[in-house]
């Protein structure tokens, strides 16, 4: 770990700057940018006609029923029921809590082609400039790739920046089950790069499930790279409050709860992401078994104890990670809470050795992919503790891959 000046009064100038930075970007943005929020217009639209649909002359469930019950009414239905539900409501059977697995693969897959469908409209639209025509472009191109047969979309929003989640693995017959929640600037377009592809949602969750295989192949596992929520623009107001934290947990939470089967859940949380994550811990359900957060700006909680969660709370920092000098604090809404890799704070301390900066806590080679993985397949014993005589291992000798200690 770097070794920095901690004296009360570099942390005092630290809060000031921070929070002077805060003030003037409300005061030239205002603060109707912390409650900006676009409605999902396309996905609306699909749940309405939803809700005013129905199936051998009986009223469809409510779509927000809750995910047992939604269960239930899929399995009543033939397998060409499904399908032509699949064909008719695509974006709210795709995004739907509670409907099968591969059901919802293919109802997005039909959402992307007609989202496609709309972008390629656009791009030859006249009336857009140029810098419109390219963004439709290029977002053609993102559903392209997303609507690949080989992919599995779980969920899927074109509205707005969009939001997506995407499953590697066999969902429903996963014996452990990852989930990536990842930070600031996730959108469609940036859910997947070429260039630095580990530092995106999908490589991430792509080098994980790599990594858990060749951890433990005798294990079935998959990893969600879950996208599905509006994360902060930038470093701005939205990156230094809890508000998108507390919209996105709420969306997490509702698919944790909907996860088929009963394998152990595994949390990794990146940067925001470990916001979103610290403000979901206390409604979790209890099949999560590990919540581990790479690069955290802090979980707007003092300590680990009070996340209000049994899971396991492991943290990991690289040396060069710039998110080592935000200031460590919640004032007034502003700011996330304690550093989660101190000591005080009660999180098991992992190593992050060869990470190489803010965005590469994924990066096959390193020990913090390593680590990562062991925690998804439960080989516990095998994490690298962040410092010698560590107290990162304790009290794991009765846990096993298949769940809690």
């Amino acid at each position: 770990m770097t070794s920095f000046d901690t004296s009360p009064q570099l942390n005092v100038w630290r809060a000031l700057l921070a929070l002077a930075v805060v003030f003037v970007m409300l005061a030239t943005t205002g603060w109707t940018a912390l409650r900006s929020h676009r409605e999902s217009t396309a996905l609306q639209a699909s749940l309405t006609k939803w809700e005013h649909g129905s199936i051998h002359g009986l009223h469809l469930p409510d779509p927000e029923a809750a995910p047992a019950r939604l269960a239930r009414f899929f399995g009543s239905l033939t397998p060409h029921e499904r399908d032509r539900l699949a064909h008719r409501y695509p974006l709210a059977v795709g995004n739907m809590n509670g409907a099968p697995v591969s059901l919802r693969y293919r109802a997005n897959r039909i959402a992307l082609g007609q989202a496609r469908k709309v972008e390629h409209q656009r791009v030859h639209d006249s009336r857009l400039s140029s810098a419109g025509q390219q963004d439709a472009a290029r977002r053609m191109e993102r559903y392209a790739s997303l609507q690949d047969p080989d992919r599995h979309i779980l969920a899927f929003d074109p509205e707005g920046s969009g939001r997506v989640a995407e499953v590697f693995g066999d969902l429903d017959r996963a014996e452990r089950i990852s989930v990536v929640v990842p930070g600031v600037d996730t959108d469609l377009l940036t859910f997947q790069r070429t260039y630095r592809k580990y530092s995106a949602p999908a490589g991430m969750a792509k080098a994980l499930y790599a990594a858990e295989r060749a951890a433990d192949p005798a294990t079935r596992t998959a990893v969600i790279a879950w996208a599905d929520y509006t994360s902060p623009d930038g470093l701005g107001v939205d990156a230094a409050t809890g508000l998108r934290a507390e919209e996105g947990a709420v969306r997490l939470n509702a698919l944790l709860r909907a996860l088929p089967g009963r394998a152990p859940v595994s949390m990794f949380c990146h940067s925001y992401g470990s916001v979103v994550c610290g403000v979901a811990a206390h409604d979790m359900p209890r099949r999560v078994a590990d919540i581990a957060v790479a690069a955290s700006p802090g979980m707007r909680v003092t300590k680990a104890a009070r996340l209000g969660t049994t899971a396991r709370v492991w943290a990991m920092r690289d040396a060069s990670d710039w998110v080592a000098d935000v200031p460590y604090l919640e004032l007034g809404g502003l700011g996330h809470g304690a550093d989660p890799v101190s000591s005080a704070f009660g999180a098991r301390v992992l190593s992050a050795r060869d990470a190489q900066g803010h965005s590469g806590y994924f990066q096959p080679g390193t020990d913090s992919l390593r680590n990562l993985a062991d925690i998804g397949v439960g080989a516990y014993d095998a994490v690298t503790c962040a410092r010698e005589n560590d107290a990162c291992r304790s009290g794991l000798s009765g846990a096993t891959t298949a769940g809690r200690a």
